[in-house]
């Protein structure tokens, strides 16, 4: 029985057996290839329906704005980029006095990637892109462990998060979160990773994914 389970190999490693990462990595490709797919054939649609559809320049212009608006359209414009990293391996405190850092003191977490998000749509954000991927208003920045899982995706630090918009007004929301606030004392404590950048002009992609609702159902109105 012992022959037959190892096949020729040492039966008290995991090297025969299929690791969790390389299942996760599969998976992430095999996503990105069906959105790649899902993307084009969207195209397709949208060239077809504009064919088609008989609405006038004036009604089609509205409901290029509204696409717009739902973020399922390119954007362009001046932008802010903010950069989040975990702390180097074997980080020390950095400031006398401080206590040595547990694990979580020492990786990014969901709340940071939200407290970053949510500065920044106060600060009147025009579209942001966490990544590689448009945010929309049922997007969910959720971690689990040190990874993002962001709309069947999955990704590892550094996280990039970038917003078209007025980049003075940005800069000020961020400034002022206080949650940024304290993540910032875990940068000058342990040497978590913070940068903030800005660009002339950048393209935010268009979110191609599913706009329906899986669980929620829409509020009737009495």
């Amino acid at each position: 029985m012992s022959f037959d389970t190892a096949k020729g190999v040492d039966i008290r490693s995991d090297d025969p057996l299929p690791k969790l990462s390389d299942t996760i990595r599969s998976k992430n490709a095999h996503n990105e290839q069906l959105e790649d797919q899902l993307t084009g054939v969207r195209d397709d649609v949208d060239t077809l329906t504009r064919q088609g559809s008989g609405l006038s320049a004036a009604e089609q212009a509205r409901i290029d704005a509204l696409r717009k608006d739902a973020g399922t359209a390119p954007l362009t414009g001046p932008s802010v980029e903010v950069t989040l990293n975990d702390a180097p391996q074997g980080a020390t405190p950095l400031i006398p006095g401080v206590p040595d850092p547990q694990p979580n003191d020492l990786v990014i977490h969901q709340q940071d990637l939200q407290a970053v998000v949510n500065a920044l749509w106060q600060g009147g954000a025009r579209g942001i892109r966490v990544m590689d991927q448009r945010l929309i208003s049922t997007s969910a920045v959720r971690c689990v462990g040190n990874t993002l899982i962001l709309q069947g995706r999955v990704y590892s630090p550094p996280y990039r998060i970038t917003a078209v918009g007025d980049q003075a007004k940005l800069r000020q929301a961020l400034d002022r979160s206080p949650a940024i606030q304290n993540y910032l004392q875990y940068v000058a404590a342990y040497g978590l990773g913070w940068k903030v950048g800005t660009a002339r002009s950048t393209t935010l992609p268009g979110y191609t994914g599913s706009t329906s609702l899986h669980y929620a159902q829409p509020v009737e109105q009495p």
